[in-house]
């Protein structure tokens, strides 16, 4: 069982990224993933995956009929290609390392969509972001903020759904293949199912965030998230 102190801190982590992730459609893995990879790196990415896995779950019990699975084809096959590399990765490089490059990897990502007119969402830019998207999920639990980005001019429902369908395709991957590698401790599953919830808890809370974003918010919120989850990952892993 784990410790108060990982329910408390974790837990608090968990419910905030979780009320994010309700109403903007990520967020758990972002807000989460610093706090518990400072605190408890042992618990890494075991514990945010599994939080990962359940949270989209509940997003398509309410959302499904929204979810556009046409092009999430490309992204999962970019994916696949990914996650071994993410496993490479936690084996290979130093977290603070790691940390520091997946925050620039993001940043980029943001700068590229943010200034640009519109990024288009075609095969290639959905297989590459997938293929990113399973490098940084596997190797730190965040792996939304490369798709996120495809479908921010979406409205939030299918924002929302769309990206449900990936992350629960994605955690499940990223699970497996780091069991088959033997990255995937119990105790880190075990971790991630206390959170279960203040995750249910979090989304729970976010209902009316959500009405509110989806008044033509919801691109500027998504936008800010990912942003302040880069910019917090480098400044931490740096001081």
């Amino acid at each position: 069982m784990p410790h108060l102190d990982f329910l408390l801190f974790g837990g608090l982590a968990a419910l905030a990224g979780a009320i994010v992730q309700g109403s903007v459609g990520l967020g758990v893995g972002l807000v989460a993933t610093p706090i518990v990879t400072m605190l408890y790196p042992s618990l890494m990415p075991g514990a945010i995956l599994v939080i990962a896995l359940v949270l989209p779950v509940a997003t398509l019990a309410q959302e499904v009929r929204h979810a556009e699975l046409r092009g999430l084809g490309w992204a999962f096959g970019g994916r696949l290609v990914g996650t071994p590399f993410g496993v490479w990765l936690v084996a290979a490089v130093p977290g603070r390392v790691l940390s520091v490059l997946i925050g620039l990897v993001v940043l980029a990502a943001l700068a590229v969509t943010t200034w640009s007119r519109e990024v288009p969402r075609n095969r290639g830019t959905l297989a590459a972001a997938g293929v990113i998207s399973g490098t940084t999920g596997t190797a730190s639990g965040i792996g939304g903020p490369p798709i996120a980005l495809l479908y921010q001019r979406e409205s939030g429902p299918r924002v929302r759904a769309t990206l449900a369908v990936f992350f629960i395709a994605g955690a499940l991957l990223s699970l497996t293949t780091l069991a088959a590698a033997g990255r995937l401790p119990v105790r880190q599953v075990v971790a991630g199912l206390a959170l279960l919830p203040f995750v249910i808890t979090g989304f729970l809370v976010a209902g009316p965030l959500r009405r509110y974003l989806d008044a033509g918010r919801l691109r500027t919120a998504l936008l800010i998230v990912v942003g302040t989850s880069a910019v917090v990952l480098i400044v931490r892993n740096l001081v």
